[in-house]
């Protein structure tokens, strides 16, 4: 009986696959057979057949291709056991684990969510068609490197409970170098001026570190769009890339790219329109137009033009503003009427400003950085702005800020900023080690946001071979609503000045501070500081007739009481790697007269920062000083002069030992006067564009410090140029310079390598 049973099955699976006419039944059960890791519900869901269906020869056929259509069967059969339907079922193996070997050039786990995407990763159903799908996607991935030898091997072993190890075994060649690279139908523009726009290169010195000469299809169209946009930004409206060939030697080593091109004619400017709905006065848009008439045709102008007006039409509260352009075009005369039409849209209001992901920050603290209010019109530049703030204060690592459109309401955004707060202080210990100043150890416990109120408070211990400082001090930057700051502070030095490259004497000061903070605008600041310092001087064996002089004529200790003040300019975007942006400070300070010292210091810096492209910036910096004394007092006291050298001033020298010295002992012993400047290239590195913690520099410094203003001499200036890194690390503030004096004079102390490391733990 059971065998013909079976044989009967045999026959109606046999009619069921072939499609020939069998007798239909009415289900009364349904009976699943072969499964081993997927679950019956799973496949009663695909199932197109229930218990009390009729089952026919279509139907039967439309179940099939069902469970078939799922992919986790590579066999479906159907059997009738009287009015049972019998299913069987043989299940694709599932993929236990995929090993991928030889990858070098790119790393495993990209690979492996990149064939995540495509359906293939452990635990999921094993095809083989789909491993051919593998096969060719890292194929792809390998081409658009350039590495066109590349071969790949896969291996499929079977494991127990129906699963399989997947092994792709990959040798990826060496990259094709590109050979040539010729450009046809240029008249205007060499070849030389347009090849200087491309990635893309024939090998160079520093093809092996940059990897310009290996083709890769991406970085061929953003050529093709930069030889696109050098043409459009000079007026030839037709030019036209008309074809692109890219051909490969056999041994899959060498290429030879081929752009042909029609540059067609130079267009200018006839006229330039402005129309539509002025809901701003065009007294103030049309000065924003970026090109006239006459000009040559530049796409580039007429998109920052567009740019431009938006903005301006955004911060007036039309968030949604639309500014198109459309050109007229002369063929006969070879001009073009520029027309912007202006769509403002609906003038747009900020319901609600949120702030999300402060979790230590009290949330007033960011709110009161605020430039963009509530119920207020959405200005583009007071929401940027806002973002700038909340950036420069220190408090975290990141800030975005996003503004969704209010549902159902088309005149409303919301303004939600994102931060990601890093930490601000505690507990930290730190070791490192500075040319000037030798090995040091700090304890400093901080907190720059104390209990998320936005307020400094600050114990520190630092000691080195040339200080030992115990301070403390106190900053409320909103100690009241208008950003009116205060702070107090208290302190204790003992310094060894011959450590530092200074004439060799020891100091001794305690003292304390009171200080306010006075915003005038936006962007310019007045402090006001209140400090008393008690100083004692002590002579050593070998210190210069300076010394000595003066501890004769004043003796060797001083209370004195200084008031100092200062004003800022500061638009830069960052504190600390700031790429944009100016800052300027004119500070003075002078001892109260009647105290043991008199006299007063005036200095003043000028910072700026020019961005040359994205990546490149040049920093510009001035700065000069001055003091005197008075009353008793015919200069400024020694140890109170300015000095000159080292890392943070003309790089190439010592710290400390340019300017003035002692006639004994030819120490450094500063001077009344000082003039630096510095210019730097600053650029992040090839291998880390987008960082905001490593820069690299290249830079040409001068100055020198003199014994009075009369003293001063432009030839004794000194000058050098040199590289620079910063890098903001982990562990800690780590700067290197290279530097070579160009004018170096008998008697200098050179140092063309100085460096700064510190360590936090």
């Amino acid at each position: 009986m059971k065998r013909s049973l079976l044989f009967a099955g045999l026959i109606l699976s046999l009619f069921l696959r072939t499609g020939l006419a069998f007798e239909p039944f009415v289900v009364k059960d349904i009976r699943l057979e072969g499964l081993q890791r997927i679950s019956s519900g799973t496949v009663f869901n695909y199932l197109p057949v229930q218990v009390g269906d009729r089952l026919d020869a279509e139907r039967a056929r439309r179940a099939i291709r069902a469970l078939f259509r799922t992919g986790f069967f590579k066999d479906v059969s159907l059997e009738r056991d009287g009015d049972v339907l019998v299913v069987h079922l043989q299940e694709r193996p599932a993929i236990a684990s995929i090993e991928i070997e030889g990858n070098k050039d790119i790393e495993t786990e990209p690979l492996l969510e990149s064939l995540k995407e495509i359906g293939f990763a452990e635990g999921r159903v094993f095809n083989r068609s789909l491993l051919d799908k593998v096969e060719q996607e890292l194929q792809r991935q390998y081409f658009a490197r350039g590495k066109y030898g590349v071969k790949i091997r896969t291996s499929v072993t079977p494991m127990e409970r129906n699963r399989v190890a997947i092994r792709i075994d990959i040798a990826e060649g060496k990259p094709a170098r590109i050979r040539e690279i010729n450009i046809v139908g240029n008249r205007v523009f060499d070849d030389e001026t347009l090849l200087d726009l491309f990635e893309l290169s024939t090998p160079t010195l520093f093809s092996f570190y940059t990897g310009s000469d290996q083709y890769s299809k991406q970085k061929l169209a953003g050529d093709l769009e930069r030889l696109r946009s050098f043409y459009l930004d000079r007026g030839y409206l037709h030019f036209n890339i008309d074809s692109t060939q890219v051909t490969i030697t056999p041994d899959k080593r060498h290429i030879y790219i081929t752009i042909n091109v029609t540059e067609g004619e130079q267009y200018r400017v006839k006229e330039v329109r402005m129309t539509g709905d002025f809901v701003v006065e065009p007294e103030t848009l049309f000065p924003l137009v970026d090109i006239n008439p006459g000009d040559v045709f530049s796409r580039k102008r007429v998109t920052d033009t567009v740019e431009k007006l938006g903005k301006a039409l955004s911060d007036k509260g039309y968030a949604f503003a639309n500014v198109n352009t459309i050109p007229d075009v002369d063929e006969k005369s070879r001009t073009v009427t520029l027309t912007f039409f202006i769509d403002p849209g609906k003038r747009v209001y900020v319901r609600r400003i949120e702030m999300r992901g402060n979790t230590r920050t009290a949330d007033e603290i960011l709110r009161r950085e605020m430039r963009q209010m509530e119920a207020g019109w959405f200005s583009s530049s007071a929401v940027e702005h806002s973002r700038t703030r909340l950036e420069r204060l220190g408090f975290f690592e990141e800030v975005n800020v996003e503004t969704p459109a209010v549902p159902d309401t088309p005149d409303q955004v919301d303004v939600v900023y994102s931060v990601k707060e890093q930490p601000s202080g505690n507990l930290v210990l730190g070791m490192g080690y500075a040319q000037s100043s030798g090995f040091l150890f700090n304890v400093n416990v901080t907190q720059n946001n104390f209990l998320g109120t936005g307020k400094r408070v600050s114990l520190n211990f630092n000691n080195s071979q040339i200080n030992t400082i115990y301070s403390f001090s106190y900053n409320d930057p909103y100690a009241t609503i208008d950003g009116i700051s205060r702070g107090f502070g208290a302190f204790y030095r003992s310094t060894d000045a011959g450590q530092a490259n200074l004439a060799n004497y020891n100091t001794n000061t305690w003292g304390g501070n009171l200080s306010h903070g006075l915003p005038i605008n936006e962007f310019d600041r007045i402090r006001f500081d209140i400090a008393f310092e008690h100083l004692e001087l002590e002579e050593t064996v070998f210190s210069p007739q300076v010394v000595s002089d003066f501890i004769a004529a004043n003796g060797d200790t001083y209370d004195t009481l200084t008031l100092s003040a200062s004003w800022s300019h500061d638009t830069r975007n960052r504190a600390i790697m700031a790429d944009r942006g100016m800052l300027q400070r004119l500070s003075a300070e002078v001892t109260v007269p009647g105290m043991d010292l008199q006299y007063y210091k005036i200095s003043y810096r000028h910072l700026f920062y020019v961005p040359l492209t994205k990546r490149f910036t040049l920093s510009l910096n001035g700065e000069i000083g001055y003091g005197d004394g008075y009353g008793d007092f015919g200069s400024v006291p020694f140890f109170k002069n300015f000095y000159a050298g080292g890392v943070r001033s003309v790089r190439g020298w010592q710290d400390n030992t340019l300017g003035p010295r002692d006639a004994r002992t030819n120490d450094p012993v500063g001077g009344s006067f000082k003039v630096q400047g510095n210019i730097e290239l600053l650029f992040p590195p090839p291998f880390a564009p987008k960082s905001k913690t490593v820069r690299l520099s290249a830079f040409f410094d001068i100055g020198n410090v003199f014994a009075d203003y009369d003293a001063f001499s432009a030839g004794d200036l000194r000058y050098s140029v040199g590289v620079g890194a910063t890098w903001l690390s982990p562990l800690g503030a780590l700067t290197f310079s290279l530097a070579k004096p160009l004018n170096e004079k008998a008697g200098d102390e050179t140092q063309p390598f100085q460096f700064t490391i510190g360590t936090n733990f």
